[in-house]
């Protein structure tokens, strides 16, 4: 349904702008680009899921610090839910087509991650190795974000009222809700995520200049650069043996798609 979503938007998205310029009209705000800087603000909507790579799972790769007992491949199901974005808008103009932009807002949304087949019931000797652990297969992570994006965006020259552009950069996520610090780690329920991470994104938009104010729908690609997952402590009895939920896991980072509003 999600992707049902966002596929919708994204044809509105492309569609109205080629009809909104087929007709002259009257050019609105012609000045507003000639401002060094303006301000504004923006809400929108978020599908944010993670990209996991994996460590080798077979038992016979050496330098994999995965031991099953008896070799089983684990994998994480992520069923992500629409979250919100809001913030502001800072934009200082380079070019009359380039512009350097700050937008610093709040990004929040929930992800359902499930286990398939984590080798809970692995034993050494006929003895259970997380005999103490919780046997839930399934976390919610909730996420919290104050999200700093310092983007770079190129923008065509104007057509009557509408001007579409590109836009990309890095930003910086920190994460409220990370758990990085909790003692407790996944054999007593708790998933725990970096507070600090690193993004990169790239995006498109078309700006529409409206009588009073200037109209932005675009969408973006997020992406994470560092891992953001926090490993569990490997067990007492058996620290040659990883966590069966984050063991396997070599690497997880933020894939998200941003669709925002902006007014200026």
């Amino acid at each position: 349904m999600t992707k049902k979503i966002l596929l919708l938007i994204v044809f509105v998205f492309l569609t109205v702008p080629l009809i909104y310029s087929q007709k002259e009209r009257i050019e609105y705000l012609p000045n507003f680009d000639k401002r060094t800087l303006h301000f504004g603000y923006y809400i929108g909507i978020n599908s944010n899921s993670f990209e996991i790579n994996y460590h080798d799972q077979s038992g016979f790769d050496p330098n994999s610090p995965v031991n099953p007992i008896p070799p089983r491949d684990m994998f994480v199901s992520v069923d992500a839910s629409l979250g919100f974005n809001i913030g502001f808008v800072i934009d200082y103009r380079l070019h009359k087509n380039i512009n350097l932009r700050f937008e610093p807002g709040l990004v929040s949304n929930t992800k359902t991650l499930t286990f398939v087949d984590p080798n809970l019931n692995a034993t050494v000797d006929g003895i259970p190795i997380y005999a103490n652990s919780t046997n839930n297969l399934e976390r919610e992570v909730a996420g919290t974000y104050l999200h700093l994006p310092l983007l770079l965006k190129l923008s065509t020259n104007r057509l009557n009222n509408i001007r579409p552009y590109i836009i990309g950069g890095v930003s910086y996520d920190y994460n409220f809700s990370s758990n990085e610090n909790n003692g407790k780690d996944n054999f007593e329920g708790e998933f725990r995520m970096t507070q600090s991470n690193f993004m990169y994104e790239i995006g498109f938009g078309v700006d529409f200049y409206m009588y009073f104010f200037k109209f932005t729908p675009s969408i973006r690609g997020v992406f994470a650069i560092n891992n953001e997952l926090v490993e569990d402590y490997n067990p007492v009895d058996y620290p040659e043996y990883s966590s069966p939920w984050t063991g396997p896991i070599d690497f997880m980072g933020t894939r998200g798609i941003y669709l925002n509003l902006t007014f200026e």
